[in-house]
């Protein structure tokens, strides 16, 4: 898959996805991380076809998504982020429903049907309605419904969106196994931190529609140079960034109100100098804490700030909450 310069526009003047380019490799398990309202949906919607780019252009599978959009769809398979099984048909009922509209021919459907539900464990579940499933058993069966036509390139909108963390592991075990079963390449958002970490083997951070950087898990943790300090002092003590900037094996100093956030070197042994030094210079220190850089930590140096919940729009917003209700059904 290759990404240039793809950008959406509504209404001419609310830019949800601002140019953002990248490839995919064959094979790989593929992550856009960031909040909500950042600009993962648009562009999966794009890159699927049911959005038409502002600008930019994408090709998938080898096929342009503008002028061979039928052929990008049979070569895909999605799972959105709302559950869209119908919920008066059994589990077998819908994924032999998915592969009609694919223009599978029946006999061939309801073999890979058996297969998948097979593959997902809900062989024993296949004749009940799908209004008596779980949370975690309705995500089982989109993975199934999105698998029925064999896809190339597997696109999963918030996989775990409302779920439980028990239940979202266990979806986590049941995309490494689809990668490793059918060899696919996979297209994940997420906003949970743990999820790209444990699952992409390269992961785009996006916010405010731009991706930010881009890299491995690893590559992008050691790309921020080290752990991270933090340290509240007494509200209306003096500034102590320049203090603290002079102490061996500390290499950055951000003050946000009375917490700094300080990068350094061999934390363990930095940590005990700067609290010394600190209390030389006569500072109340409240708090501090020691940690070794996480996904969090290089969302915060490359955005600036922590990863947050985003409402975004009205609508969007009751979705979401719509998913979660069913979720925990």
């Amino acid at each position: 898959m290759v990404v240039e310069g793809l950008t959406k526009v509504f209404n001419n003047s609310l830019v949800a996805v601002n140019h953002v380019s990248f490839t995919v490799k064959e094979g790989e398990i593929f992550g856009f991380l960031g909040p909500n309202g950042a600009g993962k949906t648009t562009t999966i919607n794009m890159l699927i076809t049911l959005l038409r780019p502002t600008e930019g252009n994408a090709v998938v599978c080898g096929f342009d998504i503008a002028e061979r959009p039928g052929e990008v769809r049979s070569c895909i398979g999605v799972v959105p982020q709302e559950y869209t099984a119908d919920e008066d048909l059994t589990g077998l009922e819908n994924i032999i429903l998915c592969g009609d509209l694919y223009g599978i021919p029946r006999e061939i459907s309801k073999k890979r049907a058996d297969e998948l539900l097979k593959l997902v464990e809900l062989t024993k579940f296949q004749g009940k309605p799908v209004s008596t499933y779980s949370g975690g058993m309705r995500r089982r069966l989109e993975l199934a419904c999105g698998l029925i036509n064999r896809p190339r390139v597997f696109f999963l909108d918030e996989p775990t969106l409302g779920l439980d963390v028990q239940t979202r592991a266990a979806t986590w075990n049941y995309i490494k196994l689809l990668k490793k079963e059918h060899d696919m390449t996979v297209f994940l958002t997420t906003h949970y931190l743990e999820e790209a970490d444990n699952l992409c083997d390269r992961i785009a951070i996006i916010d405010q529609g731009k991706i930010v950087k881009l890299d491995t898990p690893d590559a992008l943790k050691e790309s921020i140079g080290g752990d991270i300090l933090t340290v509240s002092t007494k509200e209306g003590d003096d500034d102590v960034t320049g203090v603290m900037s002079k102490i061996p094996r500390v290499r950055e100093v951000k003050k946000q109100d009375s917490t700094y956030r300080v990068k350094v070197e061999k934390g363990e042994e930095t940590a005990p100098l700067i609290l010394s030094t600190l209390m030389k210079e006569g500072v109340t220190i409240t708090k501090l804490s020691l940690s070794k850089p996480t996904l969090d930590e290089v969302y915060l140096e490359y955005t600036g700030k922590t990863m947050r919940e985003e409402e975004g729009s009205k609508e969007s917003f009751f979705s979401r909450r719509a998913t979660m209700r069913r979720a925990r059904a």
